[in-house]
């Protein structure tokens, strides 16, 4: 009677985070902070989502347009964006968890370093 006590222990235990994981929506328009050599940035983000594939577009810093795809997984998040510049293409690999309307995390930005960012559900 003990083993199947244990093993029904030791099974609950390692089903229960698979049965409460809820599924994450960040789908809708979003308001990212980070900071700059120039101090503190505000930009508008909308995500589009189809289960954990998820589509990105932010305002860039000229108020043009950015695109990027990336994942959501749990409350993981991460995405790519790619912009051109004039000394090339330059690539920002975003990372972070989404907690309910909020999300925080980190961007890292090639040679130009890495910078901590927080998002706000609109």
């Amino acid at each position: 009677m003990k083993k199947i006590f244990a093993t029904l222990t030791i099974f609950s235990l390692l089903l229960v985070p698979f049965l409460c994981a809820q599924d994450v929506n960040v789908a809708g328009d979003w308001e990212m902070t980070s900071q700059s050599p120039r101090g503190e940035m505000t930009r508008a983000l909308h995500f589009d989502q189809d289960g954990g594939n998820i589509k990105v577009t932010m305002e860039g810093f000229r108020g043009d347009e950015i695109t990027g795809e990336g994942t959501i997984e749990g409350n993981k998040i991460e995405w790519t964006m790619t912009m051109s510049t004039p000394g090339g293409e330059f690539s920002m690999t975003y990372k972070g968890t989404v907690e309910g309307d909020t999300m925080s995390g980190t961007v890292e930005m090639g040679d130009r370093g890495t910078r901590d960012w927080t998002a706000k559900k609109k």
